[in-house]
């Protein structure tokens, strides 16, 4: 399995209603070094329907400014329509950031 594939599959993963950041996604995918990689893997997403790109954001919580399929607003309003929310722009990271409690977070 090639490194887009090991993100894609950890994307699949994130809940619906919940958001993961580049590096929770580049830890579990097997490097934490990997967080551009990672938004390179989401930014050329062969199945967007299918791998949930729209659930990772940064660290602050922030959307894409470059999100590929349909922009940050598009972004925003996927997350919404599953029930996450936002707080002065960026997704209240408290209460929606999935939880793995098996990664150590740096």
């Amino acid at each position: 399995m090639n490194t887009f594939e090991m993100i894609y599959e950890v994307v699949k993963k994130i809940p619906k209603g919940n958001v993961a950041t580049y590096g929770q996604v580049a830890s579990l995918a097997g490097n934490r070094r990997w967080a551009r990689v990672v938004g390179y893997a989401l930014h050329n997403n062969p199945e967007p329907g299918v791998i949930p790109c729209h659930r990772v954001v940064n660290q602050a919580g922030e959307v894409s400014k470059a999100f590929a399929f349909g922009g940050q607003n598009q972004q925003v309003e996927l997350l919404k329509a599953e029930g996450v929310e936002f707080e002065n722009g960026r997704v209240k990271m408290d209460e929606f950031q999935w939880e793995t409690p098996w990664l150590e977070m740096e």
